[in-house]
């Protein structure tokens, strides 16, 4: 059995491209009332840096969910259902109690199965995930191989 441990996204709420994520909450059948009233919080936000007690100037942000905002992991979550669901898992994928898994929680996600299975499964994910705006850590994300009986016990 292989498994690919694929980890932490780099900057994971900050690159989230606002235009896909709204066509997602659309695709996932999220009517246009709410749709509208979360581009009207995302729309034209933008930052200041402190650095030394010295503010820098206002610039504007395009992508991206806020920052501790109550509704962000929500919206997080859809970009990332989106993604896996981009994900075929083949046949002689990840089985738990006889069924076809793919993993995930919160934005680590296991692929499971064959060596090509992961392949093309791995390849999938990192596809969807660039169209959201999501870079996959390749530094956060590990590779498993497991075999039963072998130095068991």
């Amino acid at each position: 059995m292989h498994q690919l441990f694929i980890g932490f996204f780099k900057k994971a709420y900050d690159s989230v491209k606002r235009d896909v994520l709204y066509n997602i909450l659309i695709d996932f059948g999220i009517l246009m009332k709410p749709v509208k009233l979360i581009k009207m919080c995302l729309t034209e936000t933008c930052r200041r840096v402190c650095v030394s007690k010295n503010f820098s100037d206002t610039f504007p942000i395009g992508n991206g969910v806020k920052q501790g905002n109550a509704l962000s992991p929500l919206l997080f979550n859809f970009a990332l259902e989106y993604a896996t669901r981009r994900i075929q898992v083949s046949q002689d994928g990840l089985k738990l109690n006889g069924a076809h898994r793919l993993l995930v929680y919160a934005d680590d996600n296991i692929i499971g199965g064959s060596a090509h299975a992961i392949k093309e499964d791995a390849e999938a994910f990192v596809v969807a995930s660039k169209e959201i705006g999501l870079a996959v850590n390749a530094d956060k994300s590990k590779y498993l191989v497991m075999s039963r009986g072998q130095n068991a016990g």
